[in-house]
């Protein structure tokens, strides 16, 4: 937790925000790799009328403690040990707010939401995610090397208490890849989000951002670095009331909008920092949807 401010932490805090940061006054959108656009534009783009406005996955069932500790590197690399360690890791109850309050911006019933035990790796790769315009996960988010053995990057799922090959409590980079997709954005609230696939020399993007657009996403909001998750809660669902209320408007220019919300915070000075508003970026398609 942070400690209490002093008077001169708010004098700093007032020059982050009156920085003449690029962010502040441009809508940005990333563009993945060239193979990366091209299989996303090559995908079919079929716009279904049944597609339902939103899916969310978050809130994993795991440990009671607070605080956050992904570095496992001494431990063994058996499947039951694995699983025992990802339901180490702490809760996130900030999720379940922010993925609801997403759901609502979006005129979603709260069943388009899964939490706690229902947040399983089986439940999304059973739930036909193909007929959701915009998904969304808030959880951890692991690189490779948070756990002894794990080589690519995951997002942390419920885990179950036998862990299998199809469901140890991380959905993989690898596995992400072969989930079929058609959404107009993937929402990834979680840390590093954007990272590489660990291997030597591999770029940023080339991890969960570049399986979700194998697997059908047409764009992506995701982090660069671990994010603090109340300010990350404010970030993303500060996106959708954006878009909700101006429907004209584009992914990244809702960002934008709600990066600037951030960074002049009445009560929380300290997200003036980059360090809280500048992790998440629109990589795609960054227009309106």
């Amino acid at each position: 937790p942070m400690k209490k401010l002093e008077k001169t932490d708010y004098e700093i805090f007032r020059k982050f925000r009156k920085a003449k940061w690029l962010a502040k006054n441009y809508d940005i959108t990333n563009l993945p790799s060239v193979s990366t656009l091209r299989t996303m534009r090559e995908k079919n783009r079929e716009k279904l009328s049944s597609q339902k406005p939103f899916l969310g996955f978050g809130d994993p069932l795991l440990s009671s403690r607070t605080g956050l500790s992904l570095s496992f590197k001494g431990s063994s690399r058996s499947l039951i040990k694995r699983v025992e360690q990802v339901r180490q890791l702490s809760n996130l109850p900030e999720t379940k707010t922010e993925l609801l309050q997403i759901a609502e911006s979006l005129g979603s019933s709260a069943d388009s939401v899964y939490l706690r035990r229902e947040a399983t790796e089986t439940k999304v790769k059973s739930v036909d995610l193909s007929k959701s315009k915009i998904l969304a996960f808030a959880t951890h988010g692991l690189v490779s090397g948070d756990l002894k053995g794990l080589t690519e990057p995951a997002l942390v799922l419920t885990p179950p208490k036998i862990g299998t090959d199809d469901d140890d409590g991380l959905l993989t980079a690898s596995e992400v890849a072969q989930l079929k997709l058609n959404a107009d954005w993937v929402i990834l609230s979680a840390c590093n989000t954007a990272s590489s696939d660990g291997k030597p020399g591999a770029e940023g993007l080339s991890g969960l951002a570049r399986s979700f657009f194998y697997a059908g996403t047409r764009s992506l909001l995701v982090s660069h670095w671990p994010v603090e998750t109340n300010s990350a809660v404010e970030l993303t669902t500060g996106i959708f009331e954006e878009m909700k209320n101006n429907p004209e408007i584009g992914r990244a220019e809702a960002l934008r909008r709600s990066r600037n919300r951030l960074i002049n915070h009445k009560t929380h000075p300290e997200y003036a920092h980059p360090f809280y508003w500048a992790p998440f970026v629109v990589v795609g398609e960054g227009g309106p949807i």
